[in-house]
């Protein structure tokens, strides 16, 4: 994608063609609601309190291992989306201005959502575990629509940053290797009886 958005190649045509078919369609209140899910006062105030509601409900060493990865990936956000934005240098939709992919929005959207769902699932009764990356997906993918129908952004600065980003996640959510004991031998996550 990242290439075809550089030589004007014919996936961009043809998303500048679909996004103008679908630019301003849905109500304008909904969809800019949904657009505002991606802005860090949003975004950020969400992954905050899931780490606050996993700290507190006793998340234990998933939230100290996972906590400071969120820190780090939500601080990837611009430091990768900004070199890019300047590099390919991609007009807006409805503006002469330049600058629109990848879009910042959806990657915060995949990032604070994505990394408040790693954060609760050990929180969350067990019945609830499944439903958070579900929700986390169905929140990004919310972001993504209202971004393209109010034409702040192509469907493709949307996808493009929800492949970089989908694609970071992993690799900075990986489980920490076992602990190894001064002897050598892998320490069990469990607890050994005694007597």
């Amino acid at each position: 994608m990242t290439w075809q958005i550089a030589v004007d190649g014919p996936l961009r045509a043809l998303d500048e063609r679909w996004s103008r078919a679908v630019t301003g369609h849905g109500p304008e209140p909904f969809t800019e609601l949904l657009a505002d899910l991606g802005n860090v006062p949003v975004a950020l105030p969400v992954l905050i309190a899931a780490a606050g509601y996993a700290g507190w409900r006793g998340g234990g060493t998933a939230v100290r291992y996972a906590a400071p990865r969120a820190v780090l990936a939500i601080a990837a956000v611009p430091a990768l989306v900004v070199p890019l934005k300047a590099l390919l240098d991609r007009p807006g939709p409805l503006t002469g201005a330049t600058g629109y992919y990848p879009s910042g929005h959806a990657a915060t959207a995949v990032v604070a959502f994505g990394a408040a769902a790693v954060l609760l699932r050990p929180a969350l009764p067990d019945r609830a575990r499944g439903w958070a990356m579900p929700a986390a997906g169905v929140l990004t993918l919310a972001t993504g629509i209202g971004l393209v129908l109010r034409g702040y952004h192509w469907p493709l600065d949307v996808i493009g940053s929800w492949c970089l980003f989908g694609a970071l996640l992993p690799l900075v959510f990986r489980r920490p290797p076992p602990e190894v004991s001064s002897s050598g031998r892998r320490r069990s996550s469990g607890r050994t009886r005694t007597g």
